[in-house]
């Protein structure tokens, strides 16, 4: 039988994680996950620039070069195997550490998870029907942005999609402004013009998010900004997607009463991708 998912810690490939572990007690750590294509790992640079900021956000030791060398083993394992598309899964854990919250000076674990994808990755996803989360996101500015390890808000509010039958969730802020959905951040189209809730105080500023604001909008002519944005403004959309390293972008069928039929955005967004990746 072929094999579906791979680990390594610390480069050395394992099945268990040893104890004491601060990402276990304290969710210690950052993460990032990566889409990789018959090997080639997409958009790592942009990946790293955002861990780069994590670690310094948790002053964590500086660990980019060993992360790298992790990511291309990992990389070289899924070549060998001949996967199509893969999720990878690189986190870095403060370590064991003395008990207690202060942490110790010790050099970070290194975790990497390679799971094999049954969907093709080059073709969008059909539309999505969102929900919306009762749950609303924590302000914390210091952590905004990066992928910590703390994601129960993430899992309370997946669970509540699961249980709806929605394919996503949209997240608001404490103030009640949209953020983003569980798992990307979300955009809409108004008048022409592509907005993105503003990530100042909760949410993390994902690598597609990126793409789509400093590249991929300015290459089709779209203006694009950030934005405090509302419910109200989603029923006020000509069009909603989300984006996240997986999915790359998604377009939005249904929230609620409010629907849409026409992605014209998203699908011109996904052949920006398509263009970079093949």
């Amino acid at each position: 039988m072929t094999a579906q998912s791979a680990t390594w810690l610390d480069g050395n490939s394992t099945a268990v994680l040893p104890i004491p572990d601060r990402g276990l007690d304290f969710g210690d750590g950052v993460f990032e996950t990566l889409l990789v294509k018959q090997g080639k790992l997409l958009f790592s640079e942009l990946h790293l620039e955002r861990l780069e900021r994590g670690l310094q956000v948790l002053v964590l030791p500086d660990c980019l070069d060993a992360a790298r060398q992790h990511l291309e083993t990992a990389a070289s394992f899924i070549r060998k195997q001949a996967w199509s598309w893969t999720a990878l899964r690189l986190t870095v854990i403060r370590g064991a550490g003395q008990r207690g919250y202060t942490p110790s000076d010790l050099s970070p674990r290194i975790l990497v998870v390679a799971t094999r994808l049954d969907r093709d990755c080059g073709k969008m996803s059909a539309a999505a029907t969102l929900s919306l989360a009762d749950i609303r996101l924590s302000a914390q500015p210091v952590l905004a942005g990066i992928k910590h390890l703390n994601r129960l808000e993430q899992v309370l509010a997946a669970a509540q999609t699961q249980k709806e039958g929605a394919d996503e969730g949209v997240v608001l802020d404490q103030s009640g402004f949209l953020t983003s959905v569980v798992a990307g951040n979300l955009f809409l189209v108004r008048q022409g013009d592509v907005l993105t809730p503003e990530l100042n105080d909760c949410g993390v500023i994902g690598t597609r998010r990126r793409l789509i604001l400093e590249k991929w909008c300015p290459a089709l002519g779209l203006k694009v900004r950030e934005a405090k944005l509302t419910l109200g403004d989603l029923s006020d959309s000509e069009e909603v997607f989300y984006s996240n390293s997986l999915q790359t972008v998604r377009p939005v069928a249904r929230i609620g009463n409010q629907a849409w039929g026409s992605f014209p955005v998203c699908q011109a967004l996904f052949g920006q991708y398509l263009e970079e990746i093949m």
